[in-house]
């Protein structure tokens, strides 16, 4: 393939290097390590041939040859489809208990450019970054190729916040996409999501900025304190109840018992229910509620409402009928944002079922902070 793509461009944001050159300084001694990958369908590697052509391994892979001496553990924890609203619920099972040594986080081309999100993406900083175990983070931007459109300049705010290295692929793969020297569709089949040559590409700018901080490895640099808050911050105790981790009142819905087989085997710990009229109700504390469920791409499927503290009016309703062709999605729905902190009950309803549903309507979970 050979584009350059001008890598150096891409890392656009040094911020304070502490933890990084404290990272490979232990790397180079021959510490074990484990580097995690927090994101979308992107850093799961769809698309890519197979998941050693992904950008996230070909990263796991720049580590282990830059230090033979240290055995790292990779782990992948991408999830196609899914927000930073979704990251930060999940992040402590799927990338903190693993007491990860170096974390990416790429949420800029599934989040919205918005306030909201960047509340929620401050919500995920903040917990990867505060964590007790103190892993080097380093921020990714992806972008839609065709459009431009990202979530970049609200995720940079937090990363300039917290003076955390940012690598971006709008200088970069995306510069030479918009100006013709990249034919978008060697690269992408969708412009969204990079194929192999793509993928190593994506590998290629975030491994000029690790080798840059390599070069600095051993210039001194003194660690940066987490900062207050830049947004309301709601979002940082962030959880998600499933059936293992909370008992609500159930009535025609049943808890799905099946074994998560992998990190993105994610219809599994909810509940299910196809009759009209089956409901389930939670009693919650905070000021953030989210539901999450299965949107099919089979159809029909059920419909069913949600109901917050007995509000009819402002009742939103869980379609799970899924107008795409891509597969079932992993689906959520904000409830209530900044309410008033407290006790909360959250009623989910079946309003509508078809004598020939194809599934049952299935609740995921339900986020609260």
């Amino acid at each position: 393939m050979g584009y350059d793509v001008h890598t150096e461009k891409g890392f656009v944001h040094r911020g304070n290097l502490y933890r990084m050159k404290e990272l490979m300084r232990r790397a180079r001694q021959g510490d074990r390590m484990t580097l995690a990958f927090l994101g979308g369908s992107i850093t799961q590697g769809s698309v890519s041939s197979q998941y050693t052509n992904c950008y996230a391994y070909l990263v796991y892979d720049w580590f282990v040859r830059r230090f033979p001496k240290t055995a790292f553990t990779y782990v992948n924890a991408g999830v196609g489809g899914t927000t930073s609203q979704f990251g930060v619920s999940r992040v402590e099972e799927d990338v903190l208990s693993y007491k990860p040594d170096f974390v990416i986080i790429e949420f800029s081309v599934n989040d919205d450019n918005t306030d909201f999100f960047q509340e929620t993406y401050e919500g995920l900083v903040r917990k990867v970054y505060g964590n007790k175990f103190a892993p080097a983070v380093l921020l990714v931007h992806n972008i839609f190729y065709d459009s431009g459109i990202s979530a970049e300049e609200k995720h940079r705010e937090i990363g300039a916040h917290y003076q955390l290295p940012s690598v971006s692929m709008k200088p970069t793969v995306y510069a030479q996409v918009a100006s013709g020297n990249i034919p978008n569709r060697e690269i992408t089949p969708d412009d969204l999501h990079p194929n192999s040559d793509g993928h190593a590409l994506l590998a290629e700018v975030i491994t000029d900025c690790l080798d840059n901080i390599y070069r600095q490895m051993d210039e001194e640099e003194q660690p940066f304190p987490m900062p207050d808050p830049l947004t309301k911050n709601a979002y940082e105790g962030a959880v998600r109840l499933q059936n293992h981790n909370c008992d609500p009142a159930c009535e025609g819905f049943l808890a799905d018992d099946t074994l998560k087989k992998y990190v993105n085997d994610m219809f599994r710990g909810g509940w299910t229910a196809t009759k009209e009229g089956a409901k389930i109700t939670f009693e919650v504390e905070g000021t953030e509620i989210a539901v999450q469920y299965r949107k099919s791409v089979i159809h029909p499927a059920p419909v069913a409402v949600a109901v917050v503290d007995g509000d009819e009016k402002s009742r939103i309703t869980l379609d799970a009928n899924f107008e795409e062709d891509w597969g079932d999605s992993l689906h959520i729905d904000t409830l209530a944002h900044h309410m008033p902190m407290g006790r909360h009950k959250v009623e989910i309803r079946l309003t509508q079922t078809h004598e020939d549903d194809a599934v049952p309507f299935y609740l995921v979970s339900l986020i609260t902070a």
